[in-house]
């Protein structure tokens, strides 16, 4: 997925389509194929964010499992602070042996706080080192308003993010681990210890086209909701903070959800690893560079729009040998009915090493010249 430069919210002025209203403090709605937020209301305000930290903390799981240094079936060690862990639980216990999977079942699915605990020592030995682990990822994915004490959510002034912030999240762990995401966070219910307790996300059982992600829910944060739905190609992801109630949050998020798929479409403008453009290069082995983009690009754009959508590839002049394959030497600029919608990168497809002496010196001239 290639996220815009530019990340606006234009969508639905540049039709003049307007945003539906929604009863949440804060919301973002974002078309996760093309990486555009179609719409939000205070996307950057600081708001606890509750259990929806749960997103971070699996996300590291994933990395761990990613590199190799956790493994699904690895039993963890229950200490006694992840066992004596308040508010939601799976109920983990010191003398019962619990897997990686196990508990990952319980972040996602039950919203385990004691399950967090476990795998936060497990990967980094603390929760406190864990969650500074936490905030260089976040820092890392862009989340530039956010800082985590805990793996949980459990409240702590210190403890803040952002809709807009969670929104950059939880694309990134749906585009970063596809097969945890799908693995996971579709569960409807999980039993441990003999006890089954059920998904709070009540749009899997109401919406087919949902496939996760995750609530949350404080007396100070409110009802919460990250929610994603896919139809055929095309994703997209609503985050909803600040509702009065679990019935609302569902409702609300659901709203936009539809919003998104009724009024806007997903334009496929170039495929990964195909030939945008042949850019001149100077003083190097070969005259021309074959640019393309690093991932398929879509714009999304309101319905009926698609014929005022406009881009135009922007080359960075002159270009000079060397050039690596993968480095950004364009950008494509995309507009909508001429306003400016978003810019993306443009990278080499090959690689293009420096001429001789010779070509060297008659394209110094040609440039002195030009």
């Amino acid at each position: 997925m290639l996220l815009p430069v530019l990340a606006l919210s234009v969508l639905a002025r540049a039709a003049d389509l307007p945003l539906p209203p929604v009863a949440a403090h804060a919301w973002v709605l974002l078309d996760v194929t093309s990486g555009q937020t179609i719409g939000s209301v205070k996307a950057t305000e600081r708001l606890e964010p509750a259990s929806l930290t749960k997103l971070m903390t699996a996300y590291i799981v994933f990395e761990a499992l990613k590199e190799k240094r956790l493994t699904l079936d690895q039993t963890v060690p229950v200490s006694e602070r992840s066992w004596k862990a308040g508010g939601s639980r799976m109920f983990i216990q010191p003398r019962l042996p619990v897997t990686v999977d196990q508990l990952l079942h319980g972040v996602i699915v039950q919203s385990a706080n004691d399950a967090c605990i476990a795998l936060a020592e497990a990967v980094a030995g603390a929760e406190d080192a864990f969650a500074e682990h936490m905030n260089r990822e976040a820092k890392r994915l862009g989340m530039v308003n956010t800082h985590f004490t805990n793996s949980s959510g459990l409240p702590d002034p210190a403890h803040y993010t952002t809709a807009q912030d969670l929104a950059i999240l939880a694309a990134a762990l749906i585009r970063d681990f596809p097969e945890y995401y799908q693995r996971y966070y579709s569960e409807k219910e999980y039993r441990y210890n003999n006890i089954t307790q059920q998904n709070r996300n009540r749009l899997l059982w109401l919406d087919p086209n949902v496939d996760g992600v995750k609530t949350g829910h404080t007396d100070a944060a409110g009802y919460c909701l990250i929610a994603s739905a896919r139809r055929d190609k095309r994703r997209v992801l609503s985050v909803l903070l600040g509702a009065s109630s679990d019935s609302s949050r569902t409702q609300e998020s659901q709203k936009l959800l539809n919003y998104a798929f009724l009024n806007y479409d997903d334009v496929p403008l170039y495929e990964k690893g195909k030939v945008v453009s042949e850019l001149p290069v100077w003083k190097g082995s070969e005259s021309k560079l074959k640019a393309g983009v690093p991932s398929d690009l879509y714009v999304t754009v309101p319905r009926g729009m698609k014929d005022k959508l406009k881009a135009d590839l922007v080359s960075q002049q002159p270009l000079l040998a060397p050039v690596s394959a993968g480095q950004r030497v364009a950008t494509i600029k995309t507009t909508l009915d001429g306003k400016p919608l978003g810019e993306y990168p443009v990278v080499a497809l090959q690689t293009v090493g420096v001429a001789g002496i010779f070509g060297r010196s008659i394209d110094t001239v040609r440039l002195w010249l030009k």
